[in-house]
């Protein structure tokens, strides 16, 4: 008889605690031997050796550092663009133009101080970088809860030309199942520490 592996039934709420409590056990060496790794990984996409247009984010906290990826895009000559939330939880986009250009927005969002593009100059973007805290082999995505991620890739979907959206996550946030609804919609692609890990073809 053959055993059946069980699934993963964790609630939405069960694994962002699970995930959020490894990520809090991370060092400032982790942090930083992490992002470098991950900047290695992402700039070796194939999505992105031929980008002109990039959409990203700054990291807080202990999500996988994109420091060190936001300043190599931008000396590839990269045109990058950074998330601004609007009060109604969607996102709003602006020009990376350096670090010294981000200021503090409140929950401890750094984010760029140029002009605002609009929530559709996403969707000119050749790639988009996503956060996450977990996502699953069907390219289901997990994130925190406020819904300003999931909007961008509904965003995305009805727009005319698709770009390539990737999650940025650490190596263990690769799970069996990620809880789902209706208006999920997948991504195809997350970069890890050591891995690129496509959706629907083999793992890299």
């Amino acid at each position: 008889m053959r055993e059946t592996k069980a699934v993963d039934q964790r609630s939405k709420w069960e694994l962002r605690r699970d995930v959020l409590a490894v990520r809090a056990r991370l060092s400032p060496n982790d942090l930083l031997a992490h992002a470098q790794a991950l900047t290695r990984r992402v700039l070796e996409l194939p999505e992105l050796t031929s980008a002109t247009s990039v959409a990203a984010y700054v990291s807080v906290g202990t999500e996988p550092g994109t420091g060190p990826l936001l300043d190599a895009l931008r000396h590839r000559g990269v045109h990058l663009l950074l998330p601004v939330l609007r009060p109604d939880n969607d996102l709003d986009w602006a020009e990376y133009e350096g670090s010294h250009a981000l200021a503090p927005a409140g929950r401890g969002l750094l984010e760029p101080s140029g002009a605002r593009l609009g929530p559709d100059a996403v969707t000119q973007a050749d790639a988009v970088l996503l956060p996450g805290l977990a996502v699953d082999a069907r390219g289901l995505r997990l994130g925190r809860g406020a819904g300003c991620y999931d909007r961008v890739l509904t965003r995305l979907a009805t727009a005319r030309r698709e770009p390539a959206r990737a999650v940025l996550l650490y190596d263990t946030e690769l799970v069996e199942r990620v809880p789902s609804e209706e208006h999920d919609r997948a991504v195809g692609l997350a970069v890890t520490p050591g891995a690129v890990h496509r959706f629907g073809a083999e793992e890299s």
